[in-house]
C-alpha cells in the first residue's frame, strides 16, 4: 500500500521523517507557510508529493488546507516538523481519525510548569517551580523556589532564554529580556509566563526513543555536554551515554515513568534530566524527534531508526517493512559544535580540514560560513558556526574524541 504523511512545518530532526517515507516510495506532503522565517529547504520542496502553502499557525487554516488534501487523496499519518508544531500535528491528527496525542498530552508537553505538575503528580521527583506573569510576582516565586535557580520561558525551546540565577536581581533580568524578546522563532511570540524552577546540579542527559501501543521504549540515553553556566548551551552530545549499566537503566526508567505521566501514548519523545545525587530529576520532555542530530548518532549506535519506527507505530506498517533496523555503524558517535567565543564572526577554522579527513568522523559541517555574522551571546544552538559528527569504539573513547576536537580545531576570529 502507498501511505501518505503529512509533515507539518519539517525543520531540523524531523527533516528525515521526508527522507525515511520517501525512501519507502511513500508519499510525502508538507504544510509550510513559505514565508517570514517559515521556509522549508530545498531538499524537502523537491522530495515532497505535494506543498500545502498555508499559515501553519493559524490552527483553522491550517486545518482546512490539510482536510482539502486529505479528501482527495487521503493522508495517513500526520507528525510534527518541530517543537512548536506539536500540537498542530495532534490536532490534525484528530481530525482526519487517526493516531496522535490526545487529551492534556498535548498541553502537558508544551508548557513546562503543566508538565512538571503531571509529572509530580505521578509521584516522580521533579524540581521546585513556580510560574510568574509579571516581574511583580517573582519575588515570592524566588522565595518559594530559593536559590540558584533556572529562570526560562514555559513554552520554548533549543535553550533560548534559559539561565541561572544566583540572586533576585539576576533572577528580574533574567525575567524581563525573556519579556522584552522580540524575536520570533517560527513567528510564534512567548507566551509571557515563565518559569522559575529549583536548579538541580549534575550531569545532563537525555533519553530518547517512542510509544506505540502501550509500549514506551528508550532506545539510547545520550550525555549532552553543555558550555559554561549561566547559560546551557548543548556543545556536544555523546551515545551512548559514557555510565555504568545500572545507572543507565535508573535514567532510562525513570525517562519511561516521565512519558507515561505526561500521555505520551504514541510517537517520539526526547527527555532530558540531569544525574542528581538522589537520582534522575526531570529538565523537560518533548513529543518530539531528538535534535543536535541525537537521532542520527541514536540510528548509527543502535540500527534503529526512530523516524521510521514513528512512522511504522503511526500507519500500522511492520517495522521490518518500514526500514526501521538496520546495520550498526559504531560502536559510540557523538557530536562537537564550534562556536565564535562571541567574537562576532570569523576568519577560518585552522585544523579543520586534517580533522575532518580524520578515518573517525563521519562528517563535518560548516553551519556559519567565515566572514559572516554569528550571534555575540553565546546562549543558544543559534551561536554554534560548526560541527563534526564522529565515531569511537567505546562511549568513554567518544568523550575523549569529542575534547581532541576542541584541541585540533582552532576557530581565528582576528
Amino acid at each position: 500500500m502507498l501511505f501518505r504523511v503529512l509533515v507539518v512545518q519539517p525543520a531540523f530532526s524531523a527533516i528525515a521523517y521526508v527522507a525515511h517515507a520517501r525512501s519507502l516510495g511513500w508519499d510525502v506532503v508538507v504544510a509550510s507557510f513559505e514565508g517570514e522565517g517559515r521556509w522549508v529547504a530545498d531538499s524537502v520542496r523537491s522530495a515532497a508529493s505535494e506543498l500545502i502553502v498555508a499559515d501553519t499557525n493559524s490552527g483553522d487554516v491550517l486545518e482546512a488546507a490539510v482536510v482539502a488534501s486529505h479528501e482527495r487523496n487521503a493522508i495517513h499519518a500526520v507528525v510534527a516538523g518541530g517543537e512548536y508544531y506539536v500540537p498542530a500535528a495532534a490536532r490534525l491528527s484528530a481530525r482526519l481519525g487517526l493516531p496522535g496525542l490526545v487529551g492534556a498530552a498535548v498541553d502537558q508537553v508544551r508548557h513546562k510548569a503543566r508538565m512538571l505538575e503531571a509529572v509530580a503528580g505521578a509521584g516522580l521527583v521533579v524540581p521546585r517551580f513556580a510560574v510568574v506573569r509579571s516581574v511583580a510576582e517573582l519575588d515570592a516565586a524566588c522565595a518559594e523556589v530559593g536559590f540558584p535557580a533556572v529562570v526560562k520561558p514555559v513554552d520554548s525551546g533549543g535553550s533560548v532564554h534559559v539561565s541561572r540565577v544566583d540572586c533576585l536581581e539576576e533572577a528580574r533580568g533574567a525575567v524581563a529580556a525573556i519579556h522584552a524578546e522580540e524575536g520570533r522563532e517560527f513567528d510564534r511570540p512567548l507566551t509571557g509566563e515563565v518559569m522559575v524552577e529549583e536548579y538541580v546540579a549534575g550531569t545532563e542527559y537525555s533519553a530518547d526513543g517512542y510509544a506505540d501501543g502501550g509500549e514506551v521504549r528508550v532506545v539510547a540515553v545520550t550525555r549532552k555536554l553543555l558550555g559554561p553556566e549561566p547559560r546551557f548551551l548543548e556543545l556536544g552530545h555523546l551515545t551512548p551515554a559514557p555510565l555504568e549499566e545500572d545507572l543507565r537503566r535508573e535514567l532510562a526508567s525513570y525517562a519511561a515513568d516521565v512519558v507515561r505521566a505526561v500521555g505520551i501514548t504514541t510517537g517520539p519523545f526526547h527527555c532530558e534530566l540531569r544525574l542528581s545525587e538522589g537520582g534522575p530529576v526531570l529538565i523537560e520532555v518533548a513529543a518530539r524527534l531528538p535534535g543536535g542530530k541525537i537521532t542520527e548518532l541514536m540510528e548509527m549506535v543502535t540500527g534503529l531508526s526512530l523516524p521510521g519506527r514513528v512512522l511504522a507505530g503511526l500507519t500500522g506498517v511492520d517495522p521490518q517493512d518500514a526500514g526501521v533496523y538496520g546495520e550498526l555503524v559504531a560502536k559510540a558517535a557523538g557530536i562537537r559544535f564550534l562556536t565564535a567565543g562571541g567574537a562576532g564572526s570569523y576568519l577560518r577554522l585552522e585544523g579543520w580540514e586534517e580533522l575532518t579527513a580524520e578515518p573517525w568522523v563521519t562528517g563535518g559541517h560548516v553551519l556559519v560560513g567565515p566572514g559572516s555574522p554569528v550571534a555575540r551571546d553565546e546562549v543558544d544552538y543559534s551561536c554554534r558556526i560548526a560541527a563534526v559528527v564522529f565515531t569511537a569504539e567505546s562511549p568513554q573513547q567518544a568523550y575523549e574524541r569529542w575534547l581532541e576536537i576542541g584541541d585540533r580545531v582552532h576557530v581565528i576570529t582576528t
